[in-house]
């Protein structure tokens, strides 16, 4: 800003080493956060952990592993993007993982440094370790999943408005808002409106025409192509947001906020959303999040420094709404923008219950926050390493049934239709299809047309009777499928 670079100048004078390595010493802490969270990731989440359902869909798009797997509507392509740098040209999942590890551990320093000036570098850094140290962040950050993308996007959206609010000639601050919509929309573009929406009612209602500007013209540019592919291939931008919802179970009023209280446990999607809740251990910290954030804004309030607490949290309660109250079913993953919001102001509650407290009664203060942060670090923990371990077993099992379909002579180009076909196929380096459901891309007709001359198989879960095309196939059990295959040379 103007002011702060006089600053600069007039110091230069006296010691020109100063404000570089003052700036050096301020990034510092930030630099070391972002850096353990990439390595956290690389040690806890394991590079190796096979694709997942929708990474297989997201990588496809973009892979010569296999044939792209059918995009429903509410998908967006950012991620297949920015996964295309590696995935173009190697199947390599550990080698994908790693780049994405990096790349998530660098987007977390940028959106934190956006911040500098706003909030000191103590509570950046902790909010930094708060987010990153959740398991949902540490699950997701090294996954080809659009989610993590939106919340560091966010992050750095609300700084840069903010930034840009203050001073009409900070043009970093213009661009940063701008670059930082189109991530989120690039990624999830309803998410990105939902999340904007505090940003968009200040600048309209305050006037302020060039942050506005900024901000409409990042989800603009990074909207564009979901919005150009409604008209191309989904029937209309009215048509792809219909399928979008339908495909989500109808966007309506549903109390979904117990479904995400279940998610919790490391329950990647909760759909139907039953059983039991998880232990108490595993949800207090949900419950003391949005308390200790409110603390943060009424901490900044009396401070008369108020307005960046409360538009982050006014943006994290409309990023979370939608998925808390409009739709009948809950992932963790869903929340990661709310989550990234929340972390500043809880960070500086929690520094502001240690700094205020009267200086004989400081350390009991430090080792009760020291205590708390220390156990809701290890449940994280203990909940990433099951998931992690549940997760890769589940992969491995897809991987063990595409070895096997090899071994039948289905190997590509091949199909494959019926349960788990889209993460298989992938593995299997095959084209998947459905007849019904929200990926139905095929009919009955088309998949024995193509049996005809090209391998198929169509999966089934054990007890359950196959299609009708496939009863006369040969089949054979793996796991808890029964594949019902098809070659040419059997003349099926």
């Amino acid at each position: 800003m103007a002011g702060s670079a006089n600053v600069t100048l007039a110091g230069a004078g006296r010691d020109r080493r100063r404000p570089g390595s003052d700036a050096a010493r301020a990034r510092r802490p930030l630099a070391l956060v972002a850096v353990a969270f990439t390595l956290a990731q690389l040690v806890l989440v394991r590079p190796g952990m096979g694709l997942g359902w929708d990474e297989t869909v997201y990588v496809s798009q973009v892979s010569g592993h296999a044939p792209a797997a059918f995009f429903s509507a509410p998908r967006a392509r950012g991620i297949s993007l920015l996964v295309a740098p590696v995935a173009a040209w190697s199947s390599n999942t550990p080698l994908l993982r790693c780049y994405l590890a990096l790349l998530s551990g660098l987007a977390l320093f940028l959106a934190l440094r956006a911040w500098r000036g706003l909030f000191p570098v103590r509570v950046l850094a902790l909010a930094g370790a708060l987010f990153a140290s959740l398991w949902v962040t540490l699950f997701y950050g090294p996954q080809a999943m659009p989610n993590y993308w939106v919340a560091v996007g966010a992050l750095a959206a609300v700084a840069c408005f903010l930034r840009a609010r203050a001073d009409r000639a900070d043009r970093a601050a213009l661009c940063g808002l701008a670059a930082s919509a189109a991530l989120m929309a690039w990624m999830r573009p309803t998410d990105a409106v939902w999340t904007s929406l505090p940003l968009l009612a200040l600048a309209v209602g305050r006037r302020h025409w060039r942050p506005l500007v900024a901000l409409l013209a990042g989800l603009a540019a990074g909207a564009v192509e979901w919005v150009a592919e409604a008209y191309v291939s989904y029937g209309g931008l009215a048509r792809r947001l219909s399928d979008g919802s339908a495909i989500q179970g109808g966007l309506g009023w549903h109390f979904a906020v117990t479904d995400q209280l279940r998610s919790l446990g490391g329950r990647a999607l909760c759909r139907p959303c039953t059983g039991a809740m998880p232990h108490p251990v595993v949800m207090v910290w949900w419950f003391v999040l949005p308390a200790l954030a409110l603390y943060g804004l009424a901490v900044a309030v009396r401070a008369r420094r108020g307005a960046p607490t409360a538009l982050l949290l006014a943006c994290a309660a409309t990023a979370a709404f939608p998925y808390l109250f409009m739709i009948g079913y809950a992932a963790p993953r869903f929340l990661l923008p709310a989550y990234a919001l929340l972390a500043v102001p809880v960070a500086a509650a929690l520094g502001h219950l240690v700094t205020a407290t009267a200086p004989a009664r400081r350390p009991l203060a430090v080792t009760l926050v020291a205590i708390g942060l220390a156990a809701h670090l290890a449940v994280q923990l203990a909940v990433l390493e099951n998931t992690v371990g549940r997760t890769t077993a589940a992969r491995r099992d897809w991987s063990r049934t595409a070895d096997e379909l090899h071994r039948l002579g289905v190997r590509p180009p091949c199909l494959l239709t019926g349960h788990d076909a889209i993460p298989i196929a992938f593995y299997a380096g095959c084209s998947s299809a459905a007849t019904s459901g929200h990926n139905a891309n095929s009919t009955r007709a088309d998949i024995e047309r193509t049996a005809r001359s090209t391998p198929v198989a169509a999966l089934v879960t054990a007890g359950d009777r196959p299609p009708a095309y496939a009863r006369s196939w040969p089949s054979t059990s793996v796991g808890g499928l029964r594949l019902y295959y098809a070659t040419p040379a059997a003349g099926s």
